[in-house]
């Protein structure tokens, strides 16, 4: 060979004589060719998965990864077909799939433009199309779009349609400070019923109030923790205790019995009159400790889903009674990942019509 192709090989081989004893191939974190091909020969002799793991040193998972990605239609196995297969699907970059696919980028679009989370979006495609592959794709990727400079498939403005409406990632860690008033009387959330924990059974609500501009106008939130199943009603002038018991009463009176059972609120000054509220409606009221929102996780998820419709610094008192009911109607009609992506409000009527003897 020309001396300048050897003095090559020799630098890129750090200048050391190579060895002439086979090196034996890498058993790294990717299947190597060989292993595939004795895959496909161990299977060919009836040998199990876990079989073929042993032989091969590797996990079992492993190798039931390995077959679910690359056995083609008819269940066979070809080993030079699939290692084909696994190198071009770790080729990088990779194209973006919301960039070449029209359709699944206008409906991840449309929907985005409804408030829907990618989650919720992700979770829906799967489910409305269960044997397209092409509409397949995980809320990461649709984060990933939003929020990272260099991706590409959605116009950055999609982003203001986040629950946050951040251009970027931020933690959500966040605790209360301040005593606030106190509350008389009051039974904390350990003397709650077991049951509630358990989400086994319709009828336990979680309750809040978001505050608009100048603590002024306010607006109810209520959330049933089986069915996630939310309320919404607006208190456009004060959000004094007796508006309050006033909002909740009127919510509760439209309720089935067995869909009222208990009710969780923080420690805020409007709750001063839960003996009255119980006594009207027969529905007992919990407390949570102090800066401890995640004891109400229902309704401070649901909170941060209404903030999406009506952002924090705004006056509240603008939005008509008929616009306050078409959120609380788009917020139930949305997938729930928790519950199969079925809806909140098919769940809350499936409850709503079930049996007394299955309620109770």
């Amino acid at each position: 060979m020309h001396r300048r192709t050897g003095t090559a090989l020799r630098r890129a081989n750090n200048y050391q004589i190579p060895s002439l004893t086979p090196v034996p191939a890498a058993t790294g974190r990717y299947l190597q060719s060989r292993e595939r091909l004795q895959i496909a020969d161990l299977l060919e002799l009836g040998h199990s998965m876990r079989a073929v793991a042993r032989e091969l040193g590797r996990h079992a998972s492993t190798i039931k990864r390995e077959l679910d990605r690359h056995r083609d239609v008819e269940g066979r196995y070809l080993p030079r077909t699939a290692d084909h297969d696994a190198r071009a699907q770790r080729a990088r970059p990779k194209t973006h799939k919301l960039a070449t696919n029209p359709r699944l980028r206008g409906l991840v679009q449309r929907k985005l433009n409804r408030c829907w989370s990618p989650d919720e979006i992700s979770g829906w495609m799967k489910k409305t199309y269960p044997d397209d592959q092409s509409l397949r794709l995980c809320p990461e990727t649709i984060y990933r779009a939003l929020l990272l400079r260099e991706s590409r498939g959605l116009h950055k403005r999609y982003a203001t349609k986040l629950r946050t409406g951040r251009r970027i990632r931020k933690t959500r860690w966040r605790t209360r400070t301040g005593q606030g008033s106190r509350i008389r009387n009051m039974t904390m959330i350990d003397q709650r019923p077991a049951e509630v924990e358990t989400r086994l059974q319709a009828g336990h609500w979680e309750g809040d109030l978001v505050i608009g501009v100048g603590s002024v106008s306010a607006m109810v939130t209520l959330r049933e923790r089986k069915t996630q199943y939310g309320i919404i009603v607006n208190l456009p002038r004060d959000h004094t205790a007796a508006s309050v018991n006033d909002a909740i009463i009127g919510a509760f009176a439209k309720l089935p019995p067995a869909l009222k059972r208990t009710l969780t609120w923080d420690q805020g000054i409007e709750m001063a009159r839960h003996e009255e509220l119980t006594k009207e409606t027969g529905v007992p009221v919990y407390f949570a400790e102090r800066s401890s929102p995640w004891q109400r996780g229902a309704n401070e998820n649901f909170n941060g889903l209404v903030r999406q419709y009506f952002p924090k610094g705004t006056n509240l008192a603008v939005h008509s009674p008929q616009h306050v009911s078409h959120v609380m109607r788009e917020l139930n009609t949305r997938p729930r990942k928790t519950m199969a992506y079925d809806t909140p409000a098919a769940r809350f009527k499936a409850e709503s019509q079930a049996p007394m003897a299955t309620l109770g």
